[in-house]
């Protein structure tokens, strides 16, 4: 059997080109009989890794390349139509030299290179070129595009430019793929290789795995180029070919060249580059002269804070818990990171960059509670050290560290300073085809009826780390449907072929990396929207030794210290939280459920969570975030059981109970499942923590040992006991096992205490800042989502309940943010639309330094030099900034335009030096007195009315403020409709994916919900937007945007509804809505109409009563009226309103005189 290597091998990192899955090509190699094989994705080495740990473990040698793109002049020249080509080269690398270069080439490409492709040039590849093999590469390669053109000279050119550069390591490469060229351009490239005494390889430029694949990966061109099968024009590979074929299909194909398939194997023999593992690669730290070694700087710093936190003279428990730590942290070699950490953390907080008081495992270290990396005391939450930095298992510590995420850039500004530019990088991640997309991408491809395709979508559970294989296990529905209907498992298989693979690169959102030598020396660099990121993904870092940080922008710490300023600029006092976190007054908003703007705490289900448990304690807002994730959810009743009935609690042994009694019995975190391996079986914690991981992994093999050890212990073969166990403790085995098959169900789910500790005081801060300064909290939620209109509302109508009043922007008064006046809140110049920062920063600037404009036009005269101009001016007067002044909005903006035009033309004169001395007489003071009435005669306009006035205040500010057009039938609106646009985005953040990651630190509940995709619902609303398009089939239909009280929904109608209710579509009418509810996690959940009607042709015949405030006599006499006044003739409904909330009563008879005694029993103004 020949010897042959693939050197040519695209994956499926050659995003939606490549098929070949990283774990097959290594398993395909082998089977085929290859000892070797090559990943040369197009232009990008984002697979390199992944693809040398895959083959390795299949004792595959890897062989690192790239088939690069090169520019065809200068990589700098971006030229239209000039330098839109390129050309393909191959090339691979030899060693660590070859990696490093191949690396900085394909980095280049990126940051230097971009257009249309990421490209180098000839000067960086001759460079660059020691320890790399090039090989001439497909048709697209530069030197059979010379050929293809029949220039001969050139393509000799091109070639011995090519031998000079690489000598040896330089090869032709021919390819037999059924293309008719490819055999013209092989007799010609084998010609010049034997003239040239270059040598030949052979190759097959593989981008699926087997010949059958090939079906599949037109699919997947499809998907890339938004075409679909049908399309002639698609992009499409003539033959069926480029897979990876066989060392005897290779050789039979080149009989006629044994040594085109010989030098593939010498060429393998070459490459022999080996990624390093596990060796931990931090950037140089430089600590102060005066201290002899980096460890006396970093105890120093752990010794002063430590007094700081604790007093002057600190507990044995304290001190001998920090030793040990510094002890730990400096024989793994960790010291420098805990002062890398420190310092960029410092830097933030010297510059006043709020900073979150710990993120993840890292609150369980003192050392670096002392430092002031965290801000949670470890001891007295109860935080191991061991879950964060284990001695017994070498790994690389991670703190990840929550800032102002206005200020996130000047930290990692900072770090470049600090480090170099180039020594500092965002990192890279890829979004994969997930099961539901791609049955949809398929579909469209494929030319299957959308409706079908969603529908199928749809029968994929929502769970996360869901594929199609496991729905059809799952969904009894889909996996019929799949059985019976051929075209659905066409469409499925070609679905399951395609899913998982990436899709797209994109920037990760809070990672970076700091390097000790500049970043493309270890890791080619990647280019997305000008921020330059690692090729390799953040583990991937991790596992190179790299020092991988997440430096994390949370708004939350932006609206506490917003809040802060607030505070200090309204009330002249310094915000100072209560050290212990236990004020009763903050705990009642929990009770209360009055958790709107409070972090973590802000959905429906976990409201009603803590509305249940009333916490009273930092301990119950620690368990609130750990227990309102899947899994843990189940302990929810028990919990709150427990907090309810202190002393009741239940044990599965008495030894339990002080590690669980903090939690009423549940386990709920990681550190107790550790606590209880330490304290009844007698682990160390660092071998605890393994046996936690273990179970969180499902590890069975490790699970059965440990399962032993906890039990019964552990001793060496000379009888030394190692691990105690259970039994040797007192325990019996019974009570061992079920505490052990306890653990292990619990341990999936469990969620890190540190992380949650962390949380719950952020939590508690924005608690207590809604508690104690009310205006200036909402004020700061409302700046943090100027930006995001669909928010806003909701903290709207929260001020409301809350009885803080939103006034109007106005121009002596507003600030370029919302701001607190006397306990009221006012919007803010920055957000009216068409008023930029530099306009409003003028106004501001004027006004503090010149006094109130006392009147509009003093305004204009005082501003006519700045950078307010007509546009800017007429937003103002629309926002109703000039509502102290006499004149109606309707008046100014009638006569605006006018006074602005004269007042330039008066300075006009004035700079052109048109007014003379003698100008100054009396005859002039005359003139200038009659230029004055001209410059101020308004022309006088009666005010808009109130919904022209709404209109365009909505139209400056994108919400409602001094009112809104539904408001008065607001109880109308309630008692007719089913959902509202608040429920339908509460929907969406139900259906948003976050992923799970190992550590379980991240994970959203699918809360529960009433809605169903495909349910019909009732809504009503003003139109705000119509957009009109026609099908593919020329049939028409619009997307309706209307506005109800609490925001934005967007409405689809088909033509049957739109012909019926064109009439009515029309921007600002008041319309109420049936229709469907389409439901997708890949969008916004829409409403597809069945029927629209003006408003007013549904009002609901109905008699509204508050009852809010009744006595209970009042109350008892209004049950007495109404079943008083039913009867068969009833002919309205009646609804009791509490607060907020409408509740039908029954019916009655109405007349004049019925309607005054229920106005006499509950007052008139509470009678609608």
């Amino acid at each position: 059997m020949a010897d042959f290597v693939h050197l040519h091998v695209h994956s499926e990192y050659s995003l939606l080109d490549g098929m070949s899955r990283i774990k097959d090509l290594p398993v395909r190699a082998k089977e085929l009989g290859m000892k070797a094989i090559a990943i040369t994705d197009h232009g990008v080495m984002y697979g390199a890794v992944d693809f040398y740990k895959e083959c390795k473990k299949n004792d595959i040698k890897p062989i690192i390349g790239c088939e690069v793109y090169v520019a065809p002049h200068s990589r700098f020249d971006k030229e239209a139509g000039r330098d839109n080509g390129y050309n393909h080269l191959i090339l691979l690398a030899k060693n660590k030299t070859g990696y490093q270069n191949l690396s900085k080439l394909v980095s280049l490409s990126f940051v230097e290179g971009f257009y249309y492709k990421p490209r180098i040039d000839l000067e960086i590849l001759e460079k660059y070129s020691e320890g790399l093999i090039c090989l001439s590469a497909c048709l697209a390669g530069s030197l059979s595009q010379a050929i293809i053109q029949n220039n001969m000279e050139k393509a000799e050119e091109i070639a011995l430019w090519h031998k000079r550069v690489f000598k040896e390591d330089y090869y032709i490469e021919i390819q037999h793929n059924g293309l008719r060229q490819q055999i013209m351009v092989n007799q010609k490239l084998i010609q010049l290789a034997r003239k040239l005494d270059i040598p030949l390889v052979a190759t097959n430029d593989a981008h699926y795995l087997k010949k059958e694949d090939s079906y599949f990966h037109e699919v997947l061109l499809c998907i890339q180029t938004g075409k679909r099968m049908s399309d002639e024009d698609r992009m499409r590979f003539e033959t069926e070919e480029f897979y990876i074929k066989s060392p005897e299909e290779m050789a039979d194909y080149f009989s006629e060249f044994p040594d085109a398939i010989e030098n593939t194997v010498k060429i393998a023999e070459k490459c022999n580059y080996d990624f390093e593992f596990g060796v931990t690669k931090l950037p140089n730290y430089d600590v102060p002269e005066e201290y002899a070694t980096h460890l006396d700087y970093f105890k120093d710093l752990c010794y002063k804070g430590i007094k700081k936190r604790y007093g002057e003279s600190p507990s044995e428990e304290v001190m001998t818990r920090l030793e040990y730590e510094i002890s730990v942290i400096e024989k793994m070699g960790y010291v420098d990171y805990f002062l890398i950490v420190w310092d960029y953390i410092n830097y933030a907080k010297s510059v006043g960059i709020p900073v979150g008081p710990g993120r993840g495992s890292g609150a369980g270290s003192i050392a670096a509670y002392a430092i002031g990396i965290t801000d949670i005391d470890p001891l007295k939450y109860g935080l191991l050290f061991e879950r964060f930095l284990n001695p017994e298992r070498v790994s690389m510590p991670d703190f990840d560290v929550d800032f102002c995420y206005e200020r996130r850039g000047e930290v990692i500004e900072y770090v470049e300073r600090k480090y170099g530019k180039d020594h500092v990088s965002q990192i890279i991640t890829f979004g994969t085809m997930a099961a539901r997309m791609v049955i949809r991408d398929v579909g469209r491809v494929l030319d299957y009826p959308y409706s079908e395709t969603d529908k199928l979508a749809k029968m994929i559970p929502m769970e996360v780390h869901i594929t199609i294989p496991k729905a059809l296990e799952q969904n009894r529905e889909f996996k019929e449907l799949y059985e019976s209907n051929p075209s659905v498992k066409q469409l499925i298989d070609i679905a399951i072929k395609l899913e998982g693979l990436p899709r797209q690169a994109s920037t990760h959102a809070c990672g970076i990396v700091i390097t000790k030598d500049p970043v493309d020396t270890y890791v080619p660099l990647y280019v997305n929207d000008g921020n330059i990121s690692t090729q390799y993904t953040m583990n991937l870092l991790e596992e190179l030794g790299l020092l991988k940080m997440d430096f994390l922008g949370l708004r939350t710490l932006t609206v506490i210290s917003d809040t802060e300023k607030l505070v200090k600029q309204n009330r002249g006092i310094d915000v100072e939280y209560d050290k212990d976190m236990n004020d009763p007054k903050v705990y009642k908003l929990w009770a209360n459920g009055e958790s709107v703007g409070i972090f973590q705490f802000e959905s429906q289900g976990m409201t009603n969570f803590m509305k249940e448990l009333k916490p009273d304690c930092l301990e119950d807002i620690i368990a609130g975030v750990s227990l309102y994730r899947p899994g843990p959810m189940d302990q929810i009743p028990r919990y709150i059981k427990g907090k309810q009935n202190p002393g009741h609690n239940e044990y599965t042994h008495p030894s339990l109970e002080p590690i669980l009694n903090v939690t009423y019995g549940c386990m709920v975190y990681q550190e107790q499942v550790m606590q209880i391996v330490r304290e009844l079986a007698g682990y160390s914690l660092g071998r605890a923590d393994l046996v936690r991981r273990a179970m969180g992994k499902k590890k069975l093999d490790v699970m059965a040992k440990e399962r032993e050890y906890f039990i019964n212990g552990q001793v060496d073969e000379n009888g030394n006991v190692l691990v105690p166990g259970c039994v040797r403790n007192g325990i019996d085995k019974e009570s061992a096992n079920k505490i052990f098959d306890e653990m292990a169900e619990f341990a999936k789910y469990a969620f890190n205490k540190s992380h949650a500790a962390c949380y719950a005081v952020v939590a508690y801060r924005t608690a207590y800042l809604k508690a104690y300064y009310p205006a200036e909290f909402m004020a700061s939620m409302l700046n943090s989502f100027l930006g995001n209109l669909d928010k806003i509302p909701d903290y709207i109508e929260e001020c409301k309940r809350m009885g803080i009043e939103i006034l109007k922007p106005d121009i002596n008064k507003s600030f370029g943010k919302f701001t607190v006046e006397d306990g009221m809140i006012r919007f803010g110049l920055g957000s009216i639309k068409n008023v930029g920062i530099q306009p409003v920063d003028s106004i501001i600037k004027e006004r503090e330094t010149n006094g109130k404009f006392e009147n509009f036009t003093d305004f204009c005269e005082r501003m006519s030099e700045e950078s307010v101009n007509k546009k800017c001016i007429e937003s103002l007067i629309k926002a109703g900034t000039f509502t102290e002044f006499p004149e109606t909005r309707a008046t100014l903006l009638a006569s605006f335009e006018t006074i602005i035009d004269t007042i330039q033309s008066y300075n006009k004169k004035g700079m052109d030096g048109q007014v003379s001395m003698f100008d100054l007489g009396s005859e002039n003071n005359e003139e200038e007195n009659n230029l004055n009435e001209i410059k101020y005669n308004f022309m006088e306009r009666p005010e808009l009315n109130e919904r022209e006035l709404l209109s365009i205040e909505k139209e400056m500010l994108g919400i409602y403020i001094s009112g809104h057009p539904l408001e008065k039938i607001r109880e109308q609106i309630i008692a007719t409709t089913n959902i509202s646009s608040l429920q339908m985005r509460e929907i969406d953040e139900m259906n948003s994916t976050v992923s799970q990651n190992e550590e379980n630190t991240e994970i959203r509940v699918k809360e529960s919900t009433k809605f169903e995709d495909g349910q019909q619902v009732k809504i009503a609303g003003i139109i705000t937007s119509v957009k009109k398009k026609y099908t593919k089939n020329n049939k028409i239909m619009a997307f309706v945007t209307i506005e109800d009280l609490y925001g934005s929904a967007e409405i689809i109608v088909f033509e049957p509804t739109y012909m019926k209710a064109q009439d009515i579509l029309v921007e600002e009418n008041i319309v109420i809505i049936n229709g469907r509810l389409s439901i997708r996690e890949d969008d916004a959940t829409k409403i597809v109409a069945n029927d629209i009607k003006n408003f007013e042709e549904s009002k609901p015949n109905m008699l509204v009563l508050n009852i809010t405030n009744l006595t209970e006599e009042q109350k008892a006499k209004l049950r007495g009226a109404i079943k008083f006044f039913n009867g068969e003739q009833n002919n309205i409904r009646v609804m009791v309103k509490i607060n907020e909330e409408l509740k039908p009563c029954g019916a009655i008879y109405l007349t004049d005189e019925i309607l005054k005694v229920f106005e006499e029993i509950v007052g008139k103004e509470n009678c609608q």
